[in-house]
């Protein structure tokens, strides 16, 4: 078995893939018209073709339901938090830093999807390190093993 993308059901496609390339910054790599595959594996599926997979006419389909989320990683969250005023995003909470020292941001999109955009791990390993602390520090900092850490700064 082997996972192949995940899949989000979207009731405007073409808005979708707006948000997607113009806030995220991902491109469509395949359009099969009612599907679409993003940069990342990430796939939009139209909200009438997934009811005919589905074989139902009237299957509810419930959006926001706060039940998931879709992760991504910037090597520059500053930046990215920046432009965010400008698409008039709606966060999900304001930005933080987890308690492993990375700082996220939740949002949501179009269909009120929760998508995670946090700082790589290889920036919050950097910024400890710009910091002073040492990758041993780091590692108990951040509750990886100092392996963990070290791979990071290659």
């Amino acid at each position: 078995m082997e996972l192949k993308n995940p899949m989000l059901v979207v009731t405007d496609l073409e808005k979708s893939k707006a948000f997607y390339r113009e806030v995220l910054g991902l491109r469509v790599v395949l359009d099969f018209g009612a599907n679409v595959t993003l940069t990342g594996g990430l796939c939009l599926q139209t909200r009438e073709s997934w009811m005919e997979f589905l074989h139902k006419e009237k299957q509810e389909i419930r959006f926001g339901g706060c039940d998931g989320e879709i992760y991504l990683e910037t090597e520059d969250l500053d930046a990215f938090l920046e432009k965010l005023p400008a698409f008039c995003v709606e966060l999900v909470h304001p930005p933080y830093t987890h308690r492993w020292g990375q700082r996220v941001v939740r949002l949501f999109d179009p269909d009120r999807h929760i998508l995670e955009v946090g700082e790589s791990m290889k920036t919050v390993v950097r910024r400890f390190l710009e910091e002073g602390m040492r990758p041993e520090e780091i590692a108990v900092r951040m509750d990886v093993p100092e392996s963990y850490v070290h791979r990071m700064l290659k």
